[in-house]
């Protein structure tokens, strides 16, 4: 080949492979300008009626007067979650699918289950909305009225203390766990399907306590049904101003929570996540959803933890401490 043909080739490749870049990027940015043009869909791994059901249409309705686009509801519920984030993973990164979820849904399951994909690289995430501390209740008549006397009558009585959880592997399971660690105390985890029926033993004194979200209890709370020992934070909570942190109550340091966060399928455009996210922190900034958050009970992520990298290295973070501790204990979940 001709030295004069070889740099006419170069060239060509050259301008070739310029002009691809220069039509992604200008096809990128007008999608990004344009977006977005069709309903949103967003995925609840849950059935409907739940509280993740019930914020997410409560976000919904706020993002469609943000973005001025109607956002749809698709419950996909089953596997812990994993289902329907299994859907969102699948789904087109084009910013029309979104999917929302807990710490449960997109963080301990990947600890839990042998995933057909991988939670901190198939999903790009959007904005960490807030989180709900766990509360530590126990049933009326236990013989102990605050933390401090609830550990020493578990360690005066090891195993025979029993523990409603949700199912196994559930976030108020590995924080009993991660207390009975802290705390070494012992006792046995009864499993439920779901909160309502284990609620329903403590009040009945069929189980003796359980550590599951806070506002789970709240009327149970009202009517005085069940006795509270402390919530599972480094810091009292507006939703329950008398009930100690578990920090302050006798367990340095010791913290747990149920976390809700907002993510796409890997590979949506940036200028899309960006768009999401700013609608989210406008959203999240509004004073109807901190009204509607503090009855809640949840509280917002602060401003500074509100981007997609302060999601991921949250995500990252919390899955270097649950893993290892769903590893270390064995647990098995069909």
């Amino acid at each position: 080949m001709r030295e004069g043909t070889r740099s006419w080739l170069a060239a060509s490749l050259v301008a070739a492979l310029c002009a691809a870049s220069i039509s992604g990027v200008l096809t990128g940015s007008a999608a990004a300008v344009d977006y977005p043009a069709r309903p949103i869909t967003m995925i609840v791994p849950f059935p409907a009626g739940g509280a993740t059901d019930t914020l997410a249409r409560f976000l919904g309705e706020r993002m469609h007067a943000v973005l001025g686009q109607p956002v749809v509801i698709e419950n996909v519920g089953g596997a812990a979650g994993s289902l329907g984030v299994g859907r969102a993973v699948r789904a087109a990164a084009d910013g029309y699918t979104l999917s929302i979820g807990t710490s449960t849904t997109h963080m301990l399951t990947g600890g839990l289950y042998a995933l057909p994909f991988d939670l901190l690289r198939d999903l790009e995430p959007v904005v960490l909305i807030g989180s709900e501390p766990l509360l530590i209740v126990g049933r009326r008549d236990l013989p102990a009225d605050d933390l401090k006397q609830l550990i020493a009558w578990l360690k005066a009585n090891p195993d025979r203390a029993s523990v409603g959880i949700a199912g196994v592997g559930a976030t108020g399971h590995l924080a009993g766990i991660a207390f009975q660690k802290e705390t070494g105390t012992t006792f046995q985890f009864i499993p439920y399907r779901g909160n309502g029926p284990a609620m329903q033993d403590l009040v009945a004194g069929q189980i003796d306590a359980m550590i599951e979200p806070a506002s789970n209890f709240r009327a149970l709370l009202e009517a005085r049904s069940v006795k509270p020992f402390a919530v599972t934070s480094l810091a009292r909570v507006p939703s329950l101003p008398n009930v100690p942190s578990a920090d302050e109550a006798g367990v340095a340091g010791f913290s747990a929570s149920l976390w809700y966060g907002m993510w796409v399928p890997s590979g949506t455009p940036r200028d899309i996540i960006a768009r999401l996210n700013a609608s989210m922190v406008q959203i999240l900034a509004s004073p109807q959803l901190k009204q509607r958050f503090a009855e809640l009970g949840i509280q917002i992520s602060p401003p500074a933890q509100q981007s997609p990298e302060a999601l991921r290295a949250w995500q990252k973070e919390e899955a270097a401490r649950w893993w290892p501790i769903i590893k270390a204990s064995g647990i098995k979940v069909e």
